[in-house]
């Protein structure tokens, strides 16, 4: 549902950021602000603020910014509809309905609310039925199975809501009709099994031990029950896909994981329902599980929303290994910029539970911390699929690679993942020629499979794409006809070619390595000569998008001394911010900072500057600073683009943006 801007205003307006963050974060007022402890990084010293006037939070400590609508979701994991309902809510505002197209649709929608309702209604009387039935006397044996067999304690079952189906067959249709339910919603929401060629409808689940499986609201939607009789022809059984309940789409315990997901970024996703109960019990209460089918792309999607690198936790066995490279293929087309998984493997033969009842929690955490990446996880799959001796073995091998990568709809992404599966082949090709030749006793010069390929012999790398041909230079194709290099007979090459350390390194490329854009010293200096600046602009200072990593650490430096003085005192000076700085041991940097910035020209950053003159030349030159920074990331993206999609389009992007990057350079060179 889309919320319009005057409604969002409307919440921001009648509840204060502080009211919101107040509920997870001590806050103490501070002049016109509130302060407290970072709710994102640890820290003893507050740098966290709140300023209900312009409706905004910022944490110097760790970056993050936004109001009451974004605290929410990075606290507790909501999404932006649940956080504006939310808020919406306190601040008893209702939320406006979309308006129907039609009658009939106005109709159908109403059917479906209704219908919906009921049948949520109905799940939670069975649910209240099920826990009433495990503390009967029918529950005797599911009991001993939970307590005794599986050594949960009483609090873990009451937390997770485990209950008991008892073995008749209409004990949960009895119950129900006498509070009111039908027999059609009973079937539509997955607790009786009928049909047309059922004539007596019947309890689905008999003699189970029964899990509750909610949404992300924690309300029920749906059950896992595991069979008590050993004979039984589903150990596990899942309520089937109703109105409410799609199990590609759910993950068993997220209600209960993801704020503390959130909080450990960490989220475990485990094989079943008794894994993530023995886990939570275990203290590892960011555990979900998937409902009994190999992971999806939309649980993927979820497990994002609460962790940044999911874990995916295997049996250490071949089943465990092959569920895994399934996952691989998952997740593969969906990878973004910071957004991955990891895989954790269990030791053989034991399952979550297992380890720890045997070797304690401390031992699950040692599986948890021993993870491989997704891209290390590809490539044990390939490379141990086949017999890589021969080229043709060899250029087979590099076709699936290209072709795993070329799934990758993220540009920057596949581009990285190519350079890495290049490299690994390049060292994986040289390891073995270089055996293969100690073992027939004719080692080329320079002891590297490439050696041949390189004029000098050694271990030059060279820039050949994976269709097997070497480029000439930028050129790619011997004939220096190609923009890009050697985009192959597909158009696009994944792999670019690795610069080599000497170019890297090279003062060509870096210039001087030690020295910060002139720019982003010119702003950070203004700062230490004209501390009032920060009182004012404190919210542009903290958003500033710095290059240079040291300027950036500086910047948060000075900003963190200011959020760390006493309201109350007098307001800092140059000579106190210089004073801390040097206590804080960035002398060196502040004196490279000072050696870059001439003045000349930049009279504005001088201490002697007046008022007006140090704000209005801070001002353009922060504009003009975001302006460039902006250029450049267009034009990476702009590359990334045409690396994926070598176009004429693409790459006349590629010459404007170079244009107005020029253009910027030659008027600044005028004035």
């Amino acid at each position: 549902m889309k919320f319009s801007p005057a409604l969002l205003d409307d919440i921001r307006a009648r509840l204060p950021v502080s009211t919101v963050v107040g509920r997870k974060v001590a806050l103490k007022k501070s002049g016109r602000e509130w302060r407290g402890l970072s709710p994102f990084k640890t820290e003893k010293s507050p740098s966290f603020f709140v300023n209900d006037h312009k409706g905004f939070y910022h944490c110097f400590a760790s970056g993050e910014h936004g109001d009451i609508f974004t605290f929410l979701m990075k606290v507790e994991g909501l999404s932006f509809p649940e956080a504006v309902e939310r808020c919406a809510e306190e601040a008893g505002i209702p939320l406006p309905k979309e308006p129907p197209r039609s009658p009939e649709a106005q109709r159908q929608m109403e059917e479906r609310d209704d219908e919906r309702t009921r049948l949520h209604k109905l799940l939670a009387e069975a649910q209240t039925f099920f826990e009433a039935q495990l503390h009967a006397s029918s529950g005797a044996e599911a009991r001993r199975y939970i307590v005794m067999k599986r050594g949960l304690r009483p609090e873990t079952i009451k937390d997770f809501r485990i209950g008991f189906a008892p073995a008749g067959r209409t004990q949960l249709k009895d119950h129900l009709t006498a509070k009111g339910f039908t027999i059609p919603d009973m079937i539509a929401s997955g607790m009786l099994i009928g049909g047309d060629d059922i004539p007596v409808p019947y309890d689905r689940f008999r003699n189970r031990v029964m899990f509750p499986i909610t949404d992300l609201k924690d309300r029920v939607i749906a059950f896992g029950g595991r069979a008590l009789d050993p004979d039984a022809p589903a150990k596990y059984l899942n309520s089937p896909e109703t109105p409410l309940f799609h199990k590609g789409h759910v993950l068993f315990n997220a209600a209960r994981a993801r704020q503390t997901a959130h909080t450990k970024n960490r989220v475990i996703a485990v094989e079943g329902y008794m894994d993530v109960v023995a886990l939570s019990e275990a203290g590892f209460t960011e555990s979900v599980a998937p409902l009994g089918t190999a992971l999806t792309e939309d649980q993927v999607k979820l497990l994002w929303r609460m962790a940044d690198e999911p874990i995916l936790c295997f049996d250490g066995d071949t089943a465990g290994q092959k569920a895994a490279f399934r996952a691989v293929d998952t997740v593969l087309p969906h990878l973004k910029p910071g957004s991955s998984v990891r895989f954790a493997f269990l030791p053989d033969g034991l399952d979550p539970d297992d380890l720890i009842r045997q070797s304690g929690a401390d031992a699950m955490e040692d599986c948890l911390t021993k993870t491989k990446s997704l891209v290390d996880m590809l490539w044990e799959r390939e490379w141990s699929s086949g017999d890589w001796t021969t080229p043709e073995r060899r250029a087979q091998l590099e076709k699936q690679l290209r072709e795993l990568v070329m799934r990758i709809t993220d540009p920057a992404v596949k581009n990285h993942y190519g350079q890495d599966i290049r490299d690994r082949l390049f060292h994986a090709w040289s390891r073995n020629h270089r055996q293969n030749n100690a073992r027939s006793g004719n080692t080329p010069q320079g002891g590297s499979y490439y050696a041949s390929a390189s004029p000098q012999g050694g271990n030059r790398r060279p820039q050949q794409g994976f269709n097997g041909q070497r480029s000439s230079g930028f050129g790619g194709n011997g004939q220096g006809g190609k923009r890009f290099g050697n985009a192959g007979q597909n158009g696009f090459n994944p792999f670019p070619p690795i610069p080599t350390e000497s170019l890297k390194n090279s003062r060509i490329v870096t210039g001087d390595a030690t020295a910060p854009p002139q720019r982003e010293a010119l702003l950070t200096l203004t700062l230490v000569n004209h501390p009032w600046l920060m009182d004012e602009l404190s919210e542009d200072i903290a958003n500033l998008d710095f290059t240079h990593k040291g300027l950036a650490t500086f910047r948060d430096t000075l900003l963190g001394i200011l959020a760390n003085t006493d309201s109350a005192a007098p307001p800092l000076d140059s000579a106190a911010i210089r004073a801390q700085v040097h206590n804080l041991g960035f002398d060196k940097l502040l004196a490279l900072i000072e050696r870059t910035v001439t003045l000349r020209s930049d009279k504005f950053a001088s201490p002697e500057a007046d008022r007006h003159a140090v704000e209005a030349g801070w001002r353009h030159t922060q504009l003009m600073h975001q302006r460039d920074v902006g250029l450049q990331r267009a034009l990476e993206a702009a590359v990334a683009i045409h690396d994926a999609d070598q176009t004429d389009a693409n790459f006349a992007r590629i010459a404007e943006i170079k244009a107005l990057m020029t253009k910027r350079v030659d008027l600044e060179d005028a004035s």
